[in-house]
């Protein structure tokens, strides 16, 4: 068992060591380098501030090298959020045609109907279905997590449905209909290796950006808005994968995880807009911009995804709508 002393050598050399990863050497990186080595820092900061730790005497110290990192971790979520607000103005006020609005995103949002896609479920070897998992699967921030953290001191309505979805993510207490086990046993079969090291810093900037929403309390909107849109637009994409690992031959158990979420999140979503949406914007008009902000933060982060997982297999250009 480690000492007091060791964990807080640990836990306060981790801190100030990702905080200094992200500036050396940055006049000599490329652009793509830099936010690699960004990103990467992040997503560490990310799972040594979220994974249950123990009390030491330098907390103190600790709490002001984790204050560095989240503001630099707001600098990015400010950037994401900028490049989104033309689009978030777009959003109506009124709840029904807000809920309108968002769903339309499935159809015309960023991201959607990527070729990507059909390519995977048709012509995409082992070995590149073995490199798309991979990354997807590092850039996993755990649904169910951010559900949870999300969700504090909301509205009942709001709240309840939150609670629904979180507990057909814990596989309605079966711990083998756990949506994370389920994941798991993908990333077994597969034989994947879901590290940072190894992980694009697009798919790396996608999870930060969750974790941030999610984690921050003046993005509680935005991140329900984000998770919203997962539930919607994830059906179509879940489907060409499944069918794309079938035709490869991997196992049922394998791919049960893709085959849960063809059907689920169409049932997750037509709920999720009606009884969260729905409800917080009748509540407060006000709400609909945080939350459309969130929902085209979240698919464009996706979109900057699949365009460099096409560049990386050599399908050209995005056909744009």
């Amino acid at each position: 068992m480690r000492t007091e002393t060791q964990i807080r050598s640990i836990q306060t050399f981790a801190l100030q060591r990702l905080y200094h990863e992200m500036d050396e050497g940055d006049a000599e990186l490329s652009e793509a380098e830099r936010l690699h080595r960004f990103h990467s820092a992040l997503a560490r900061f990310n799972a040594l501030r979220l994974a249950p730790g123990y009390i030491h005497r330098d907390w103190v110290h600790d709490i002001q090298v984790e204050a560095e990192m989240r503001a630099r971790e707001g600098a990015f979520i400010e950037l994401e959020r900028e490049a989104v607000q033309e689009a978030a103005q777009q959003a109506p006020h009124e709840p029904k045609a807000f809920v309108h609005w968002f769903e339309s995103l499935n159809s015309y949002g960023p991201g959607q109907g990527d070729p990507l896609f059909p390519w995977l479920a048709g012509e995409a070897t082992l070995q590149q279905m073995r490199w798309f998992l991979s990354q997807e699967a590092a850039g996993e921030a755990g649904f169910d997590d951010l559900v949870a953290m999300t969700q504090v001191k909301l509205p009942i309505r709001a709240k309840l449905e939150m609670a629904r979805n979180y507990w057909d993510e814990m596989g309605c207490g079966n711990e083998r209909g756990m949506h994370g086990q389920l994941l798991a046993a993908v990333i077994d079969e597969l034989k994947l290796a879901p590290v940072v090291e190894h992980t694009v810093w697009q798919s790396l900037a996608l999870s930060n950006l969750m974790v941030g929403l999610a984690a921050n309390r003046r993005y509680a909107y935005q991140a329900i808005g984000a998770l919203g849109a997962i539930e919607m637009t994830a059906p179509s994409r879940v489907t060409h994968v499944n069918e794309g690992l079938k035709r490869l031959q991997v196992p049922v158990h394998a791919r049960l995880y893709f085959q849960v979420h063809v059907t689920l999140d169409v049932r997750h979503s037509i709920k999720w807009n009606d009884e969260v949406l729905y409800s917080l914007v009748q509540a407060n008009p006000r709400i609909a911009r945080p939350i459309a902000e969130g929902a085209l933060m979240r698919l464009a982060a996706g979109a900057r995804c699949f365009q460099y997982y096409r560049e990386h297999f050599g399908l050209g250009a995005r056909v744009k709508h």
